[in-house]
Order: structure tokens, then sequence, then C-alpha cells
């Protein structure tokens, strides 16, 4: 049996590879801590499951749903952008639920792009604006994104026939992996730059709600003329702990919106409307549950940055978004000094080759860690101050010495 060709070009997906890893340690009886994935441990308020216990009862909810969602969660998502960032949505034309922003995004690929066509995506990033780009057989044209400009890509480093083939851009702030923020004159200029082209702008705001130190993120919808070039996935997941739920939201362009749609209607069956009425009740409720999630997340981003700091990492203090990144030591590929954290200390980290060729040299850390194994984490971390000198050498073909473990 012959599989597609897309099946080949297709690299195993990270997150599922650091699953596979944790899942082999732990039962080998290894006690592994984990800052790999970025999947909230915090329960889901309660008052959103009370409203999934009732709405599970209703038999209408058990038939499938309507691919636009129910008119009541469209509304509470246009609610819920007024009353956060300002923005007037239409409920009926700008707003369109998704099956978790993932889905969402993996499918925009095919409202725009036909083969032969061009992406803009950038490096490092979340991994599926790549992989829809190649699903729908166009390909991706990489904006580097670097430290000395704040992770933000430069647009004017793009060839003047590579926009003049674009028909999308991918940006996403605040960002995954490396927790850089945007400011509105950075989508000013972005927004810009695909109206001059004739590129639909995308956005993923899906860490827009985790901010510290009393940030708080725009929206990319805030900004004159986003409506009339793109348009802004979000998700549930992150800010209300629902990603084990499957709901998210698509906001912007009216006619990007109807195009969405029609890819979703042939290829899903929508989302489970028992699930929408947990979203409409987290939309619509006391936002209190946001403001203490994150000030959990603060907490441990305050405590791993100080064992990070303990070891010489260079790691800035993320403003936003559930991600630390961090500059490891030369000598290292980011997959081997991953590698050498795992084998040594039994600590996960994500490398930073896993979000592309501009993500090396760095690990990411996820802050959806229970308290006491982040504590257990940063106690390693921190018996690491010598144990670097000796066995985490920045020359890989040295012999090291036998040293007390760090674990």
């Amino acid at each position: 049996m012959k599989f597609s060709d897309r099946l080949g070009k297709l690299s195993p997906y990270p997150f599922v590879e650091i699953s596979r890893i944790i899942a082999e340690k732990r039962a080998a009886g290894v006690d592994v801590v984990t800052f790999g994935i970025g999947d909230p441990d915090i329960p889901t308020p309660q008052p959103i499951i009370d409203r999934l216990l009732k709405a599970s009862q209703d038999p209408p909810n058990h038939r499938y749903p309507e691919t636009d969602g129910l008119p009541e969660l469209r509304r509470a998502i246009a609610y819920w952008y007024d009353q956060r960032f300002g923005v007037k949505l239409d409920p009926d034309k700008e707003v369109l639920p998704l099956i978790g922003a993932k889905e969402g995004i993996g499918h925009a690929a095919f409202c725009f792009l036909d083969p032969g066509d061009v992406a803009l995506v950038p490096d490092p990033a979340y991994p599926v604006y790549n992989v829809g780009t190649m699903f729908a057989g166009a390909e991706s044209h990489v904006m580097p994104l670097y430290e000395r400009n704040g992770w933000l890509p430069e647009l004017d480093a793009i060839p003047a026939d590579v926009a003049k083939a674009a028909k999308l851009m991918w940006l996403n702030y605040p960002n995954n992996p490396t927790s850089a923020v945007a400011t509105e004159e950075d989508f000013v200029s972005a927004i810009s730059y695909c109206r001059d082209n004739d590129i639909a702008l995308l956005h993923d705001a899906a860490y827009s709600e985790v901010g510290y130190d009393g940030y708080k993120a725009s929206s990319f919808m805030q900004v004159d003329g986003s409506a009339e070039v793109g348009m802004e996935f979000h998700s549930l997941s992150k800010t209300y702990n629902m990603t084990g739920w499957r709901i998210g939201m698509a906001v912007g362009n009216a006619d990007m919106i109807k195009a969405l749609f029609q890819i979703k209607a042939n290829l899903d069956s929508g989302v489970p409307q028992a699930v929408q009425e947990m979203a409409i009740e987290a939309l619509t409720s006391s936002q209190d549950c946001v403001d203490e999630n994150v000030a959990i997340y603060q907490r441990r981003r305050d405590r791993v940055l100080k064992a990070l700091g303990k070891l010489g990492l260079r790691t800035p203090v993320p403003r936003a978004s559930l991600y630390i990144w961090a500059a490891i030591p030369e000598g290292f590929t980011s997959a081997e000094f991953a590698a050498r954290l795992l084998d040594e200390t039994d600590i996960v980290v994500t490398p930073g080759s896993s979000y592309g060729k501009f993500g090396e040299g760095y690990i990411r850390l996820s802050l959806t860690t229970p308290d006491d194994r982040v504590e257990e984490g940063c106690r390693r971390l921190e018996n690491l101050v010598t144990y670097l000198a000796e066995r985490l050498s920045p020359y890989l073909n040295e012999q090291y010495p036998p040293s007390r473990n760090p674990k």
C-alpha cells in the first residue's frame, strides 16, 4: 500500500514525541519532572464544569451541532471581545467557533493557498503553520525571528518576488515559543505590509490572557485596518484551562470567516453543543479565574527564572505566555542539551529546534506543571550549578569524571 507523499514530508510532531519519552521513563519507574508541553495543570473552573453537567442532560445537545455554532456562543464571543478589547464584532458574520484554535489554524491554509502559492511563516513558531501550508500544497517562506529584533519578523527583509507570490502571513503574539510580545505599532506595520501586497494576515492570539506584572496584550483586531486584511484565532484552552475540551474561535474579516466556515462545513461537524455551553459560561461570567491562573503562573515563572539564573542561563523575563525561552550554553545543540537534562536530571524541556531552524540555541520551559513538581525541578536545576561544569560541559566529547547525581 502506498501512502501520500505528504506523509513523508511530516516530521514527528514534537509534543507526541515528548509524551512518548515521558511515558517510557515513567513506565520504567523514573521520577520525571516535565517542563515540556503547554497543557495547563490547573482544573477547569467549577462553574464551567457545572454548566457542562447541566447541558449534557439536555437531549438536543446529544445531536450533531451546527458548524457555525450556537448563536448564543457567537454572541458570547463578540461580547468577550468587546469587554476585553473594545472590539465590536458582528456575531453572525465575523465570528466562527472552532474545535480548538489548532483546528482552525490547520484548516485556514485551505482558504488562501493553492499549490505553488507562498505562505510567510515565522521561525521559530508553532509547527502547525508550516504543516497546514504543506497540506495545501503551498510553500513556506521563513520569516526568521531574532532576539536582537525582539522576536518580531523583519518585513523589509522579505524579497519583493516572495511578497508578490505570498498569499498568507502568520503572526503569533504573545509568542510561542519565545514569549515575545507585540505592540499595536507592530500590528500596524504588518497590516500595512499585507494590504500593500494583497496578503491575508492571520494572527494566533492563544496566549493573550496570560500576561505578567500587569501586562495586558493587545488584540490584532483593535488596530485600524485589521478587519480588511485578516482574522484572529483564539482559544479557551490556555485562558480557562480547557485544553481537553477543544474549543476556540476565529474572528475578523467577514469574507475570510465565510471561507473558513465553508472548509469546516465539509471537513468537520462542529463543536459539541454541551462544550459550547461551557464556553458561553467562561466568556460571559466572572473573569476572576483568569487572574488567579496568571498569579499561579507568575509565581512559577519567578521560581524557574531563579533556578535558571543560578545555572547562568540567559533568560529574559517573559511578559506573557506560559513559557520561558532560555539560551543554552555554547557547544550544544538544543536537542543535545535537552537530552542531557533528561538523562542526567530526569527533567523534560523542549528543544528550540522543535520550532524551526531559528529556534536552535534555545530551550523552552512550560509553566504548566504543578507547584510541587516545579519546586522539585528547580531543586534539580540548582544542583546543576557545579554539575554543569563537571558533566554538562560545553564540549560534548569531553570525558566526564564521576560526579554526584543532581537528582
